[in-house]
């Protein structure tokens, strides 16, 4: 009996998975209970000790200039966006500045802050995810309550002993830390204990969908191990991810399914290694991805457990320094979730190159402790070179 097309639920637009995000970022957090001179007192001392792991971003509100434009001023701005301006971006040299007129919305504000791996915000002004309470009796948070959705910890300062009555039955069983304010080391610590806590999931991805023209055969089908070159990496990658897929064309899906591996489709296509790197952060953006193309032959566990032990999980991606020149090797990379956003700006500029986007961006680069396995081979004579060197070990 055919279905009846009434049964099916009818969707206007695409199912997609969204990346976790709040008002500004992945990981982000309100700082309030104080008065904001206080609070950015507190994030200029945090700064020190967290920017050396962490891309930081502070978000903060200006009063003064929108009491001055209310009062008939020009409100901050300069002569260049008085004049009718709607943006002007100026090169400081030592950091550029871009000021906007326009209002910015909860896309635009995540959009701009996706370089940053950890948002401090004022949270006088703004919300975020999580918080951090000072316990000011100067700003008492009684009246401000709905404000504190996930308290990580409260900030005791000089003279302030017990944490409030009513703070105490918001938090019910909740076990929030408590800390003296002037605990700067431990106030970093706990912020950085929990960063790492809440890391991205590692998951593996073997590039095998190109079509091997070089070669004039599957690359990922060559047996140097005794077994398919696309299987024998994804054993390689297993240890080390929650899971790990072959990315594919859609006509592959069925033989790899066969051979027993996870196919993941490409749903971008004829973009090169970058239709399996898009369409594994399409059905998953919110974890990291180990990729590893299926032409390295040579590549040994060793090499791979190096990689994931230096893994930055702060910055934008973690890479090998190529053996060839000192560009990035984007063919044996972590990914990080904010990578995702960053590929895809480059492919809207007519981009699809992988390593342009690891060229121009913050990355962990490291030397490869044996750079000769991180050697592609991609046409016969080479892979007759990688068989008979392999016979001689």
């Amino acid at each position: 009996m055919p279905n009846n097309p009434a049964d099916n639920p009818r969707s206007k637009h695409a199912q997609l998975a969204r990346p976790h995000l709040g008002e500004f970022g992945r990981h982000e957090l309100a700082i309030l209970g104080a008065p904001c001179g206080r609070i950015k007192e507190l994030v200029a001392r945090l700064l020190p000790i967290l920017a050396p792991q962490l891309r930081v971003a502070y978000v903060d509100a200006d009063h003064a200039a929108g009491d001055d434009a209310a009062q008939g001023g020009s409100g901050g701005q300069d002569a260049i966006l008085q004049a009718g301006a709607a943006a002007e971006l100026t090169d400081k040299i030592t950091f550029t500045r871009l000021d906007v007129k326009r209002s910015l919305d909860k896309f635009s504000q995540s959009e701009l802050l996706q370089h940053e791996s950890l948002v401090l915000v004022n949270g006088n002004h703004f919300r975020a995810r999580q918080q951090l309470v000072i316990l000011d009796p100067a700003k008492p948070m009684e009246k401000k309550l709905d404000r504190l959705t996930d308290v990580r910890a409260l900030l005791l300062p000089a003279g302030v002993m017990e944490v409030p009555a009513y703070l105490r039955a918001h938090l019910g069983e909740a076990q929030v830390p408590v800390l003296p304010l002037h605990d700067t080391a431990a106030i970093a610590a706990l912020i950085l204990q929990e960063w790492q806590q809440a890391a991205p999931p590692l998951r593996g991805l073997v590039l095998a969908g190109g079509r091997s023209q070089r070669m004039g055969q599957d690359k990922g089908k060559l047996t140097y191990h005794g077994q398919e070159q696309r299987a024998y990496a994804a054993e390689l990658l297993a240890p080390f991810c929650q899971d790990v897929h072959v990315s594919c064309r859609p006509d592959q899906v069925v033989e790899l399914e066969y051979a027993g591996l996870r196919p993941l489709p490409d749903t971008f296509s004829d973009l090169g290694p970058l239709s399996g790197l898009l369409s594994a952060f399409r059905q998953d953006p919110n974890a990291a991805w180990l990729i590893v193309a299926c032409d390295l032959p040579l590549l040994s566990a060793a090499t791979l457990e190096h990689l994931v032990r230096h893994r930055q999980a702060g910055r934008l991606a973690t890479a090998f320094r190529s053996p060839e020149n000192e560009w990035p090797e984007p063919l044996i990379t972590i990914w990080e979730p904010r990578s995702y956003a960053t590929l895809l700006r480059f492919l809207s500029l007519g981009y699809s190159c992988p390593r342009k986007t690891l060229i121009n961006s913050d990355i962990e680069l490291l030397p490869a402790p044996a750079p000769q396995e991180l050697r592609n081979v991609n046409t016969p004579e080479e892979a007759a070179q990688v068989v008979e060197a392999m016979r001689k070990v």
